[in-house]
């Protein structure tokens, strides 16, 4: 994992690599969901695009992509902390027939030359016809789908 040193975000150009750690630019992954020239189809979609918003502090796409129920007044985020990869472990229900799924993820980062990672376990719904973020889903009710 790449490990970065300085207090800003490195700059992630339409070109570059996707932070969301699929095999394409940001321009043509993330990137397209970012600008609204398009949405997620899909709760693992929209879980890696909400990754790479973290990564290039798009706090309006952050917001616009949160359930209203849920979503905060604003964001800050941490100029110390530098989001380093993506790992999808799995998913539940989400396709063109469901109105909720799951994304468990580990999103990995570095803050202040410290390497460390968020698990989670998402929810996700359909608002208006597409997908938002509502919030992690409670460990026992995960523990419950696996008994």
């Amino acid at each position: 994992m790449a490990r970065y040193s300085a207090r800003r975000q490195p700059a992630i150009t339409d070109s570059a690599p996707c932070p969301c750690g699929r095999e394409a630019t940001y321009r043509d992954c993330c990137g397209s969901f970012h600008r609204g020239e398009t949405t997620a189809p899909t709760p693992e979609r929209l879980m890696r695009s909400r990754y790479s918003a973290f990564a290039v502090h798009d706090a309006a796409y952050l917001l616009r992509t949160w359930h209203p129920a849920t979503r905060p007044s604003d964001l800050d985020f941490d100029p110390d902390q530098q989001w380093t990869g993506l790992e999808i472990l799995g998913t539940t229900g989400g396709s063109a027939f469901h109105t909720e799924g799951t994304v468990e993820f580990i999103a990995h980062y570095s803050e202040q030359g410290h390497a460390d990672s968020q698990h989670e376990n998402s929810r996700f719904l359909r608002d208006n016809g597409q997908w938002v973020y509502v919030s992690p889903v409670p460990p026992e009710a995960d523990r419950s789908r696996t008994s």
